[in-house]
């Protein structure tokens, strides 16, 4: 039967998220909808998703199911509220406050592996409002599908050479982005590896600017939306704290990553710029202690290959929404609160659905 399904998003980096599970919804026959506020505001889906634009054409649609890539989900339209997360955890900050914060928003956390899963399951035990299914992250289902466009035209601009990712972080002071420009723009002069540029959106302009200047015969810049494409191309990776260095360690592929948070054995982690070549060599050239530290890191966060996450979240969903999972706890007071700060934020005052 046809059903109405809703994904939400704040911020443009949720679009990648969101896109396999809408392309599972839609090959399921479901008429799929997305609407994005905040910093995703002017965004969209391809067609057939069908964007909406207002509080009220939400509540009207009376979803089955509010799929969110958000910290938070609008309260006031139908259907079970659904948490995809917009990133692993990486550890950017204290658990209270970062991945693990339980806001009493959702009914079903679908975690990406269990590495998080564990940590869910015990908050569920003890809140008893929301329910936990580990699904895999819908994010990485193109990693592990056929290639698609941009990854077949980057790795011909490459022309045989090895291709070098690099991502950063926003936060100022995890960035690795103003420190290692040099030191890119130096390599990337060379010509003697190809390199993929992208940055985090919410990082300053003038940052956008000065990397996007370094496009030419021996780099591009990749935008938001073409993240896992470029994940899927590269060879290898420079970072900082980004939750990137996650999502392509999924793939066993080697990481540089300067001055991480909480650096870990599967990280090649380094703090001085002009170290940066010798970085490199050594990520082309792993050994078997990086291998393994990547692999048992990969299996602890990510461990499903398949391509088909999306389909386990609409399974997982739909077991919540026929009882399955076991009854739901009312949720916490200081959950309605948030609700009216979020009525507030976007402007709907109407109804609840229903």
């Amino acid at each position: 039967m046809m059903a109405d399904y809703l994904l939400f998003a704040t911020e443009r980096y949720a679009l990648p998220i969101l896109q396999p599970l809408a392309d599972a919804l839609q090959a399921a026959g479901h008429d799929t909808h997305a609407w994005f506020v905040d910093g995703a505001a002017g965004s969209r889906l391809p067609a057939p998703v069908r964007m909406i634009e207002h509080a009220r054409h939400a509540v009207d649609l009376r979803p089955r199911a509010v799929f969110s890539a958000a910290n938070w989900v609008p309260t006031f339209v139908s259907g079970a509220k659904v948490q995809l997360f917009h990133g692993f955890n990486v550890e950017k900050r204290d658990a209270a406050r970062g991945h693990f914060r339980v806001r009493g928003m959702f009914d079903l956390y679908c975690t990406q592996g269990p590495a998080t899963t564990v940590s869910f399951e015990a908050l569920a035990r003890e809140a008893g409002h929301f329910k936990v299914v580990e699904t895999g992250w819908p994010k990485l289902d193109p990693l592990f599908g056929p290639e698609d466009a941009r990854v077949r035209q980057w790795r011909a601009q490459a022309n045989g050479r090895p291709v070098v990712m690099f991502a950063s972080t926003f936060t100022e002071r995890l960035s690795a982005a103003p420190h290692l420009y040099d030191a890119i723009a130096a390599q990337v002069a060379t010509g003697e590896r190809f390199w993929l540029l992208t940055l985090h959106p919410k990082c300053a302009p003038d940052l956008f600017a000065r990397y996007r200047a370094l496009a030419g015969a021996n780099a591009v810049f990749v935008e938001t939306e073409d993240l896992i494409s470029a994940e899927r191309a590269a060879d290898v990776l420079v970072a900082d704290t980004t939750s990137v260095v996650s999502e392509f360690v999924v793939q066993r592929k080697p990481v540089v990553t300067f001055r991480n948070r909480a650096p870990k054995p599967h990280m090649i982690d380094f703090d001085d710029p002009a170290r940066l070549a010798e970085m490199l060599a050594r990520a082309f050239v792993p050994d078997d202690a990086l291998h393994a530290a990547l692999a048992n890191y990969a299996t602890a966060i990510h461990p499903y290959h398949d391509g088909h996450s999306s389909q386990r979240v609409m399974i997982a969903t739909e077991r919540l929404l026929r009882g399955e999972l076991g009854p739901l706890a009312r949720k916490p007071f200081g959950s309605l609160l948030r609700a009216l700060q979020i009525r507030k934020d976007l402007g709907y005052w109407g109804p609840a659905a229903r």
